[in-house]
């Protein structure tokens, strides 16, 4: 309720932030479970990786064609979908030249785990 309570000054919201470390690469989406499991994208390497209660983490999944992974969304049929949006790929970084293949490409990665559903 913090971030969408506008009077809550910057500072005290701040002071929720928890630093769940280091994943090895960057990332670009971020999800969790109804069991405290963390999953983040790391587009550096292609990977999906889950965060444990200790601070482990380990590889979901790695492929080739998971080209800059965004947008994770866990469904209550136990599958975690995400998208490969080839962000890397598009003009502005290439001379204008557009070399993101199309279709874009959706994941749907089975890990057997319930999403957080809000009442």
């Amino acid at each position: 309720m913090m971030l969408i309570d506008r009077g809550i000054g910057e500072a005290k919201v701040f002071s929720k932030v928890t630093d769940e470390g280091d994943r090895g690469g960057a990332a670009d989406g971020l999800e969790y479970d109804a069991a405290g499991y963390i999953y983040s994208t790391n587009y550096e390497h292609n990977a999906i990786l889950r965060r444990h209660s200790d601070g482990q983490w380990e590889t979901v999944t790695h492929d080739p064609r998971l080209l800059w992974p965004d947008t994770l969304s866990l469904a209550t049929d136990g599958y975690l979908y995400v998208t490969a949006n080839q962000l890397h790929r598009q003009a502005r970084f290439h001379q204008g030249h557009d070399l993101r293949k199309k279709p874009y490409t959706l994941f749907r990665i089975q890990i057997g785990a319930k999403p957080v559903l809000l009442k």
